[in-house]
C-alpha cells in the first residue's frame, strides 16, 4: 500500500458511506486520518469515537498542517474554502474512486455494479466469503448488519470486495477479476446524458475486467463483452436460479439451484423477491471463488441485511415500520411491492423524500407510477444534495401526478404529527437524503403505542 504509518490523509466529505469506509481502512493501517463534513451524523460520530477527528466548518485552520493526500468526492462543492486552499498549496488530491482503484490494484478484486442492489449484493458476498473462512477486505456502501460496519478488514486478504459506483463514471477506474452487473436501468442522466450512453459505460466497465476474469450478470441485460460470463435470474435459463419461492409467516423461502449442484433450501431473513435475486448474484460470485453450494446456502440463511435496506424497525401484531434507502422508481416499486406481499390485508402509508432535482425531473412520471401503489402518500421536499433548484421541479409537481386517494406534501415536523395522530398499520420511509433523521423519532413513537 502506498500510504501507511507516518502518512497523513485528509478526507473532504468524510461522512459519506464510501469515504468513511476508506477512512477506517487507512486508520487501521496506521495512517493519520481526519476529515471535514458539512453536518454531524451518526456515521461521523462513530468515526470520532474510533479516533478519527472530524470538523464541520469550512475553516482552513482546522485542517492538518501536513497532508500527504487529500481524498475528495464529486459531492464536494468547488467553491469550498478548504478545497481551494488545498489546491493553492499543491496538496495531492485524489477522488475516492481513484484511491479505491489504487487499493484494489494490489489484491484480487470482486466489484459489484448496477443501478440497484449493489450494496446488498456486496454485503452478501462479503458475508458468504467471511463465513466460508476466507480472509477478505470489503468496502460496503451501507452498514452491513452482520459486521455492524461498512468495512470488513483482514490482515492478509485473499480478496477485496467493493461496490462499483456508476455515478461520475467511478467504476471505470476499477479493473476487477470478478464483476457483477445487477441492473442497467436509467439513472444519473445528468452525468451520462442518455440511457444509451450509460449502457455503453457499463459495457466499458465489463471490458475492464482482467483478461482471465469473469462477468456475472442478470440475464437479458444489454451487455456485449469479450469476457467470460455467467448469469443468474429468478427463473429461466441461467447458471443460478431460484425455485419454489414462497412467503411463510413473513419470511421468503426458496431453493437455490446452481448448475452441477444439488438444490439448497434457504430461508431469507430479509424480505423481497429482489433480495432473492441479490442472493443469487452473491451465490454466483461465491461459486466462482470456490465456496461450496452448501456453505453458500448456510451463509445466505444467516445474512441479516443492511441498515436502511428494507430495514424493519418495528414489528408487532398491531404496527410495522420499515425504513428503506429506495430513491429510484424501480427501487420504490420493489420496496412497496414487498410490503404488499408481506401485508396484503393492510393499508400502507409511505413517506418519500425525492433525492436530487435532476433525478426527480428525469423520472417524474416513473416516480408517480411507483408511489401511486401506496394507500397514503406523504412527500417531503426534494433533497438537493449537490444540486441547485430547477424551475418547475418540486414535490408538489410530483404529487399532482400521483393518483393516491390520500396524498400530502408535508414538512418533517408535520409528518411526525401525522404519524402520531393516524397510527398507520404499515409505515414505510423511503429516500436517500436526510429522511433518515425521521427514523429514530418514528421508531420511538411507534414503540410507545
Amino acid at each position: 500500500m502506498r500510504y501507511g504509518k507516518g502518512h497523513t490523509l485528509y478526507f473532504l466529505g468524510i461522512g459519506g458511506i464510501g469515504m468513511s469506509a476508506l477512512a477506517r481502512y487507512f486508520k487501521q493501517h496506521g495512517v493519520e486520518v481526519s476529515g471535514y463534513d458539512k453536518t454531524p451524523t451518526r456515521l461521523t460520530e462513530s468515526l470520532t469515537k474510533e479516533g478519527i477527528p472530524v470538523h464541520y466548518s469550512d475553516d482552513i485552520l482546522q485542517i492538518p498542517q501536513q497532508i500527504d493526500l487529500a481524498v475528495i468526492t464529486p459531492a464536494i462543492p468547488s467553491d469550498l474554502e478548504i478545497l481551494k486552499h488545498l489546491r493553492e498549496k499543491g496538496i495531492k488530491l485524489m477522488k475516492r474512486a481513484e484511491v479505491l482503484g489504487m487499493i484494489t490494484s494490489e489484491i484480487p478484486t470482486i466489484a459489484i455494479a448496477g443501478t440497484h442492489g449493489k450494496t446488498t449484493i456486496t454485503s452478501m458476498v462479503a458475508h458468504i466469503l467471511h463465513e466460508a473462512g476466507l480472509q477478505i477486505t470489503a468496502f460496503i456502501g451501507g452498514i452491513a448488519n452482520n459486521f455492524n460496519s461498512n468495512l470488513v478488514l483482514s490482515e492478509q486478504s485473499s480478496w477485496i470486495v467493493v461496490e462499483a459506483d456508476e455515478f461520475d463514471k467511478s467504476f471505470l477506474l476499477l479493473n476487477p477479476d470478478i464483476a457483477v452487473i445487477s441492473s442497467m436501468d436509467a439513472d444519473h442522466l445528468d452525468v451520462y446524458g442518455s440511457h444509451a450512453l450509460m449502457q455503453q459505460q457499463y459495457n466499458q466497465f465489463a471490458d475492464g475486467i482482467k483478461e482471465k476474469g469473469i462477468l456475472i450478470h442478470k440475464t437479458a441485460l444489454p451487455i456485449t463483452t469479450t469476457r467470460t460470463t455467467s448469469t443468474y435470474n429468478l427463473s429461466g435459463n441461467a447458471s443460478v436460479t431460484a425455485n419454489n419461492i414462497k412467503v411463510t409467516d413473513g419470511t421468503f423461502q426458496f431453493e437455490l439451484v446452481a448448475e452441477g449442484h444439488l438444490p439448497q433450501e434457504i430461508t431469507l431473513k430479509i424480505p423481497g423477491r429482489h433480495n432473492i435475486e441479490n442472493a443469487l448474484a452473491a451465490a454466483t460470485v461465491a461459486l466462482q471463488v470456490g465456496v461450496s453450494v452448501s456453505d453458500i446456502a448456510r451463509a445466505i440463511t444467516s445474512y441479516s441485511g443492511v441498515w436502511r435496506r428494507f430495514d424493519i424497525r418495528i414489528k408487532t401484531s398491531y404496527h410495522t415500520y420499515i425504513d428503506d434507502y429506495a430513491h429510484h422508481p424501480e427501487e420504490l416499486k420493489a420496496c412497496i411491492q414487498t410490503a404488499r406481499e408481506l401485508y396484503p390485508q393492510s393499508q400502507i402509508v409511505g413517506i418519500f423524500q425525492p433525492h436530487l432535482f435532476t433525478r426527480t425531473r428525469d423520472f417524474m412520471t416513473e416516480f408517480a407510477q411507483s408511489l401511486s401503489d401506496l394507500d397514503t402518500l406523504i412527500l417531503l421536499d426534494i433533497y438537493p444534495a449537490r444540486e441547485k433548484p430547477i424551475s418547475g421541479v418540486n414535490a408538489n409537481e410530483l404529487l399532482q401526478l400521483c393518483t393516491n386517494n390520500t396524498k400530502f406534501v408535508l414538512s418533517k415536523a408535520e409528518t411526525l404529527g401525522f404519524v402520531q395522530v393516524n397510527r398507520p398499520r404499515v409505515l414505510l420511509t423511503m429516500g436517500a437524503g436526510d429522511i433518515d433523521q425521521l427514523v429514530e423519532p418514528i421508531q420511538k413513537m411507534m414503540s410507545s403505542w
